[in-house]
């Protein structure tokens, strides 16, 4: 009588012809996908560095024509030279009113992380509570509107009478100016944050601190750091009317001081630095927002 083959003589048989691997598609070349990616970084930078030139270029001309006077428009040459003249010591005298140029930048950035730092900390927690708690909305939203309209020489008088003349009044003023950009932007972004994600994090039993802490503000954090950018660049442009009363040692109060001696060449300097040190840290400041928020597109 014929017996059924065991498990482990059926397993012993050879399998049949194994069926046929289709080649899946070539992997891309990581060096190629990047390639058109340096290839626009080098005409970006290429073309900045144009622009740049061409307005150095403009600018060399005006002076060299004496379309204007140098009191008013001093030539690059000179800027150049005062530039070596308040980076160290020159002719006994040390850089300008006894600090170099690095100094009195430090001491500007110094206050305006303070100070801006205060009033984005202080907008971050107004902007959440505007976003979330409708009542308090209501009572910030016009004030925070308010501050907004008002330049910084409006009230910077004002703290002066407050504070006195030292350090105080010139945090205060570039808190409140970096304050409302931060609390505006937050407000916003926590308010249309997804409802999906909201219900779903209270029907699995989260608190109302656990759904902003893991959803509301993450879902939130790209516009958060669009109004960060922003306050940091309004306190930045506010420095020299921070820096218009006892502003020295200080990149504002150096400009400020330059000006009542007709030091066309030293305001021009200041300027750059100010302009230059505010790009480097817009730059930081998205290089931070990229690594926070990577889903971010820039434009």
């Amino acid at each position: 009588m014929p017996t059924s083959p065991s498990v482990r003589e059926r397993a012993a048989e050879p399998a049949g012809p194994a069926a046929p691997v289709t080649p899946g598609p070539p992997a891309v070349d990581e060096g190629r996908r990047r390639r058109p990616e340096r290839a626009a970084l080098l005409r970006r930078t290429g073309l900045r560095i144009l622009a740049l030139a061409v307005l150095l270029g403009l600018w060399q001309l005006v002076t060299v024509l004496q379309l204007w006077s140098p009191v008013l428009v001093p030539s690059p040459a000179a800027v150049w030279q005062k530039l070596l003249e308040t980076s160290g010591t020159h002719d006994g005298v040390r850089g300008y009113q006894g600090h170099t140029l690095i100094e009195h930048l430090g001491i500007s950035l110094r206050r305006i992380f303070v100070g801006a730092g205060a009033g984005v900390a202080a907008g971050l927690v107004a902007g959440v509570l505007m976003g979330t708690l409708p009542w308090v909305r209501v009572v910030l939203e016009p004030a925070v509107a308010f501050l907004r309209t008002l330049p910084p020489l409006a009230y910077f008088s004002l703290l002066i009478i407050w504070f006195g003349i030292d350090e105080a009044p010139k945090l205060w003023l570039l808190a409140i100016a970096a304050m409302p950009p931060v609390a505006v932007a937050t407000a916003s972004a926590v308010a249309s944050a997804p409802t999906a994600l909201v219900e779903a994090a209270r029907a699995i039993g989260a608190r109302r601190g656990q759904v902003v802490t893991s959803v509301v503000l993450p879902s939130a954090l790209p516009e958060i750091l669009v109004g960060v950018r922003l306050a940091f660049g309004i306190a930045y442009s506010s420095v020299v009317a921070a820096e218009t009363v006892n502003g020295l040692p200080g990149i504002g109060g150096l400009i400020r001081d330059a000006q009542r001696y007709n030091q066309s060449d030293t305001v021009v300097l200041g300027l750059f630095a100010i302009g230059i040190s505010g790009l480097l840290i817009d730059a930081a400041l998205r290089i931070l927002s990229d690594r926070l928020a990577p889903w971010r597109s820039h434009t």
